[in-house]
């Protein structure tokens, strides 16, 4: 399994990323910090830090900017598969902004914040308080007046939903990859349980632990991956593809259940786990919980690109959600890879998603 490091797109060594290539772009780390940040559940953090990377340049009039929200537990190097020379994204041509979500670990998270709010004190924050802070920095330190495009897979994609809720002048596109404008109750069921299989280790002590509480942990990581790629992905043990000759079925699960997110904290873990499964553009304030009107008021052109066999973000979920988005193109992405096909899992996979979303980029007419 090829881990690509510190991201969640590392978790699912995808074989798109090990593919010969010319030297890929590296963005260059920031950090923006906000003083007395107010997050939706009433606590203010004294200071809430947003880590992102940069490729490229802003222009003179502050608007070739696209927007690159990361995923779960993921880092600036999220979207690398859309990104360089035969790509959909330009950083000769485009300023991309790739933001870190709060609890990763690098932004502000339970295992970098000091007391009263370190570990399992630290507040749960939410995917607005998220685009909140993240609008503060594109506004107030990057002078962005307004954005090409918000494209994100997984909790991107969510994001990118509660940008074109929340801002809907701001951008012209959204994308959303692999994720849905709410996470509805088999998704929250999901999240639940494996919350429970990494609390459930004594050594988690409440969210107090001196030490890791590794058992909790790979437990967390083995359901989790039995959600993560489809089930006809098992059945053809397409794992195949991106091992070692030689690699057997029993090697590739115990790798998941201990080397899934390397390095990770559990507290983090969590909540980033209790974002995902709280987002609801509905309930953006001006909407009453409704979530067709909350839809209905984007005003952004959207390329909605669910993964057929998403276990996580189910195509149907997609399908529900987009006859209510004025503007919307719904073209599912058709491969066996589950929830990271809107990654570029597979090489099949990549070039869907380059090819539809640099169309879509152009103002090109994309097919459903």
């Amino acid at each position: 399994m090829k881990l690509l490091a510190s991201t969640f797109l590392a978790l699912y060594s995808f074989t798109a990323m090990a593919q010969t290539a010319p030297a890929k772009p590296e963005p260059v780390e920031h950090s923006f910090v906000l003083h007395n940040f107010h997050t939706e559940s009433g606590v203010t953090l004294p200071e809430a830090k947003i880590v992102y990377g940069t490729y490229g340049h802003l222009n003179a009039a502050g608007d070739n900017a696209v927007l690159l929200p990361s995923h779960y537990m993921a880092d600036m190097h999220g979207y690398e598969w859309l990104i360089g020379p035969g790509k959909a994204l330009d950083p000769t041509r485009q300023f991309l902004i790739a933001t870190e979500l709060f609890g990763n670990g690098r932004s502000s998270s339970p295992s970098n914040t000091p007391e009263p709010f370190h570990g399992p004190r630290f507040p749960v924050t939410t995917i607005r308080d998220n685009v909140e802070a993240v609008h503060e920095l594109l506004t107030r330190e990057l002078g962005v007046k307004h954005l090409q495009a918000v494209i994100g897979f997984s909790m991107g994609a969510e994001q990118a939903f509660q940008w074109a809720v929340s801002y809907p002048d701001y951008m012209d596109r959204i994308v959303a990859t692999s994720g849905t404008a709410k996470a509805y109750g088999h998704g929250i069921v999901r999240l639940e349980s494996e919350i429970t299989a990494l609390t459930t280790d004594e050594a988690f002590k409440g969210g107090d632990y001196a030490t890791e509480p590794v058992k909790g942990i790979q437990a967390f990581s083995l359901v989790w991956t039995a959600w993560l790629f489809s089930q006809e992905w098992w059945r053809q043990e397409l794992w195949r593809s991106e091992e070692p000759a030689g690699t057997t079925f029993d090697q590739v699960v115990q790798k998941y259940r201990t080397d899934f997110i390397p390095g990770a904290d559990a507290n983090n873990l969590i909540l980033q786990m209790r974002t995902w499964e709280r987002h609801d553009v509905g309930s953006t304030p001006g909407f009453g919980g409704d979530l067709q009107k909350a839809l209905g008021s984007i005003k952004a052109q959207v390329l909605y690109m669910p993964s057929a066999t998403d276990l996580y973000f189910p195509v149907t979920d997609a399908r529900y959600e987009a006859p209510f988005i004025p503007h919307c193109t719904l073209l599912p992405i058709p491969s066996l890879w589950g929830h990271p096909a809107g990654a570029g899992a597979s090489p099949a996979d990549e070039k869907f998603l380059n090819e539809h979303i640099a169309a879509f980029m152009k103002g090109d007419q994309v097919a459903n």
